[in-house]
């Protein structure tokens, strides 16, 4: 299901080379220097299937929305994708790139979005064990101003 052009959300694994070329195609006429991407991949570790992954989608659409102002302000735009549901081993749950003039500003703000989406993004993940979701509870980070203590 696409949300907006800019943040797409699938079910199951992401087709990486159709969501990449699509971004591709769409931005390179757009006079932008550099389009990096990041493409984050299951792995194959602690006995896991694969990883499950739920999303709340108002949280994610308010802060994808605060990163494009972000990035706009510095000429840029950030792209996205991400899974809903089951990703197994050697799959991509996770895209993000980023469009701009300049490659500097591309090297940076691709680097301060994913490492602001692992600690900020409303989406839980589980890892898939004997066909069961278990809650990652050690991998998970709290997000901030969330839960009744906050």
């Amino acid at each position: 299901m696409e949300i907006d052009r800019k943040l797409q959300l699938f079910e199951g694994s992401l087709p990486v080379e159709k969501i990449t070329n699509s971004w591709y195609e769409e931005y390179r006429n757009s006079n932008y220097g550099a389009i990096i991407t990041f493409v984050g991949i299951v792995r194959d570790e602690n006995k896991i299937e694969g990883l499950s992954f739920d999303i709340y989608e108002p949280i994610l659409n308010s802060w994808f929305d605060s990163w494009q102002e972000k990035a706009k302000s510095k000429g840029a735009i950030v792209l996205m994708a991400h899974s809903k549901g089951d990703v197994l081993n050697h799959e991509s749950s996770y895209i993000a790139a980023v469009c701009s003039p300049k490659r500097r500003v591309a090297l940076e703000l691709i680097d301060e979005f994913v490492e602001d989406f692992k600690a900020s993004a409303p989406i839980w993940k589980y890892d898939i064990l004997k066909g069961k979701r278990v809650y990652a509870e050690d991998r998970s980070t709290p997000i901030k101003g969330a839960g009744i203590l906050s």
